[in-house]
């Protein structure tokens, strides 16, 4: 496999779990704190998913 692909598939495996987790913390918790876990670990996603957008851009053919 080429670099670019695992790298594409690492990053959309990791955004996918960060999401499942936040919502699996969201609806297990009992008080409003606890669903701030969940909340806390949803806003991971975009993070992810930017970091991997620049990876992937600096990893772009020069020549």
């Amino acid at each position: 496999m080429k670099p670019e692909s695992v790298l594409r598939a690492t990053t959309i495996l990791a955004a996918a779990a960060s999401l499942v987790l936040s919502v699996w913390l969201y609806f297990q918790s009992n008080s409003v704190e606890d669903r701030l876990n969940g909340i806390y670990v949803g806003v991971w996603v975009p993070s992810i998913l930017a970091l991997g957008a620049f990876l992937l851009a600096g990893s772009g053919k020069k020549g």
